[in-house]
């Protein structure tokens, strides 16, 4: 039996979190993260919450399961290349829950390809690699999903963080402060 790898499934359009109930009713480990952001009506604002990555959840499941991942309700593929599905490195999935335990803002950002790449020593979420990025004086680590070209945001003091070296795993792994 093959071992459990995290992957990325297609949902129908604002799908996500039924989709994710009926796979942690098949007793599947699901993710499907969400973020808070503040939205503006006519008569007043209002805190709602939206999925960091529309129309993607994830699971782990092995790769025998995988017909019944496509049997629920709501997803509509496996994302992968050429028919095989393609798994999702654990350390992406590791490195978006300690985003979203951390208490910080996190958000959706643009795919990034160019940048520092950073690992962060200090604080709750020491240890955890990306994208080193600066928007109106405010800096945020980047973490890529390479699978479905998507990234999300938090929000740290650029103390905080030391640049490492690139590496194949989308800046994920760390090299030491001497590399």
């Amino acid at each position: 039996m093959s071992p459990h790898c995290w992957y990325a499934l297609t949902v129908r359009p604002r799908h996500e979190r039924t989709a994710s109930q009926y796979l942690r009713n098949k007793g599947l480990e699901e993710f499907a993260p969400v973020y808070r952001v503040r939205r503006r009506w006519s008569d007043r604002f209002q805190d709602v919450e939206m999925h960091l990555f529309p129309g993607y959840i994830f699971s782990r499941f092995s790769y025998e399961e995988r017909l019944q991942v496509l049997g629920t309700p709501g997803i509509t593929s496996i994302v992968g290349f050429a028919k095989t599905p393609a798994p999702v490195p654990d350390l992406e999935v590791t490195a978006i829950q300690a985003m979203l335990r951390s208490g910080r803002r996190v958000e959706p950002w643009p795919y990034l390809r160019a940048g520092d790449r950073v690992r962060i020593e200090e604080g709750c979420l020491e240890g955890l690699c990306g994208t080193l990025v600066r928007e109106k004086d405010e800096w945020r680590v980047v973490v890529n999903v390479e699978i479905l070209q998507r990234s999300v945001a938090v929000e740290i003091d650029r103390g905080a963080v030391a640049q490492v070296c690139p590496n194949s795993f989308g800046g994920l792994v760390a090299s030491s402060k001497a590399d």
